[in-house]
């Protein structure tokens, strides 16, 4: 039977456990909160979509009900008040963070951590540190949703379904993200050569759409609705799949890396293989020059940015 606990049963959380059930992705889920009444109520209401759905029981409780979880989901964390700086913020979070891994070393032990509060790159690295386990076994969200919403675009431009897109972005989940266009495929054939063969030109002005299109897309939702949940509960269905499965499937998450483009210790996305022991091999995409020097920079902005935060 696998289990999955979710830390953190505000709309991130939530969202996670829904999608997880529509994709069976577990045949146990539990909401943990220190808002009780809110994991209990969260749970119901999702309990509630199983019988359309796979079979799955949803439960909430507190800390000791995540024993036995193969994965532990972290969706938990402080708002920034105002006039906080952002130091500050993640050094408040790195506190939460170090609670709720002490119960994971009581309760779960053996489960695999996946990060979901932002910002995600740097609260992976801090929760890497606080829990002493390997990266592999420490994975944040990282770019998933990002590459997902770079697909998207991409797909509608080219008339084709995303599915039939191979392209990543990598890097920080933020504004320093690089879209890796010039390794961009459809089908096995690199992206602007089969735009051309579809008569769909990826010109400088649809180049500049797709990159704010992605870019820009988290800063338009909350625009609309205070937050973004659904994207991102989807993706965390879809990287816990390829863990409870043991897919070795290629998804593009952040961990913390010992050289990237020659900055040590970042912890930001790659495409990275995942299967049932967590993240098991990273790999490095052919990039261009400005893409290298962009994906550096982003690089050297979460490496300096996580080693000031002090644990």
């Amino acid at each position: 039977m696998a289990r999955i606990a979710i830390i953190g049963a505000g709309q991130v959380g939530a969202a996670a456990a829904y999608a997880m059930v529509l994709q069976g992705a577990a045949s146990d889920i539990v909401l943990i909160d220190r808002n009780a009444a809110l994991a209990q109520a969260q749970a119901e209401d999702i309990a509630h979509a199983v019988p359309f759905a796979a079979s799955c029981v949803l439960r909430s409780g507190p800390m000791a009900a995540m024993a036995g979880a193969d994965i532990v989901v972290l969706a938990a964390g402080v708002a920034q008040s105002p006039g906080e700086t952002r130091i500050a913020l993640l050094s408040r979070n790195a506190e939460v963070f170090a609670t709720i891994l002490e119960a994971v070393r009581i309760h779960a032990p053996d489960a695999i951590l996946l990060i979901a509060s932002n910002p995600v790159d740097v609260m992976t690295d801090i929760a890497t540190r606080l829990s002493g386990l390997p990266p592999g076994r420490v994975i944040g969200s990282g770019t998933i949703l990002d590459t997902a919403r770079f697909r998207s675009l991409l797909g509608r431009h080219l008339g084709i379904s995303p599915g039939s897109v191979h392209a990543y972005v990598l890097g920080e989940h933020g504004d320093s993200e690089v879209l890796a266009w010039s390794n961009a495929r459809a089908g096995s054939v690199g992206i602007r050569d089969f735009a051309a063969q579809v008569g769909a030109a990826i010109t400088d002005d649809v180049v500049a759409q797709i990159d704010n299109g992605v870019r820009r897309a988290a800063y338009r939702i909350i625009d609309g609705k205070g937050a973004t949940w659904f994207g991102i509960g989807a993706g965390l269905s879809r990287i816990a799949r390829a863990i409870l499965r043991d897919e070795q499937a290629v998804l593009s998450v952040s961990i913390r890396t010992a050289d990237v483009v020659g900055i040590p210790g970042a912890t930001l996305s790659l495409p990275r293989v995942i299967g049932r022991e967590g993240v098991m091999a990273d790999l490095m995409p052919d990039l261009d020059t400005t893409e290298q020097a962009a994906l550096r920079h982003s690089a050297q902005l979460l490496a300096d940015l996580a080693a000031a935060v002090t644990l």
